[in-house]
């Protein structure tokens, strides 16, 4: 956590002098993004809420992605981050609501069911900009696996909203 702290203070101050919040998705990062940015005093400015979309019928449940949504993509893809991200946004619907952050992936210390190794992740942010990327550690190490996918989607969020 103390490493992600720094980058959850930078973005928590951006987001509360831009009069702007945020919800997160995230799956392999276990709730490590949301923890970072709620370790932050004043996390209420700028945090509407977050979920762990771990499994299918949390992303049906929780997230409101429909099978048919799914047409087309596979999760731990871009195009799903930023389904994933803007569903999140989008249920959580409070007054000003602006970015949506999703990370799904493959933690370890195995792959996922559809052919990526562990350690592969894709993020997704919708707001103003969206943009998705791709993070492969080529690591097996489980709780490494986390730190960095969490570490990442922070950075993505913190180079966007400084844009």
């Amino acid at each position: 956590m103390q490493t992600l702290l720094p980058l959850a203070e930078k973005i928590a101050a951006r987001l509360i002098v831009r009069h702007e919040k945020i919800t997160v998705a995230e799956g392999s990062a276990g709730g490590l993004i949301s923890a970072a940015l709620l370790a932050v005093p004043g996390a209420s400015a700028y945090f509407v809420g977050g979920a762990v979309i771990y499994t299918v019928d949390a992303r049906r449940g929780i997230a409101g992605i429909s099978d048919d949504d799914m047409k087309g993509i596979r999760a731990a893809s871009e195009p799903y981050a930023l389904l994933l991200a803007r569903k999140v946004r989008d249920r959580h619907g409070a007054r000003g609501t602006v970015w949506g952050l999703s990370e799904t992936g493959a933690a370890g210390p195995t792959g996922n069911r559809y052919g990526d190794p562990a350690g592969h992740t894709c993020i997704g942010l919708v707001g103003p900009i969206e943009r998705a990327i791709t993070l492969r550690t080529n690591n097996a190490d489980r709780q490494a696996n986390m730190r960095a996918f969490a570490k990442s989607a922070l950075e993505l969020l913190a180079e966007t909203i400084e844009a």
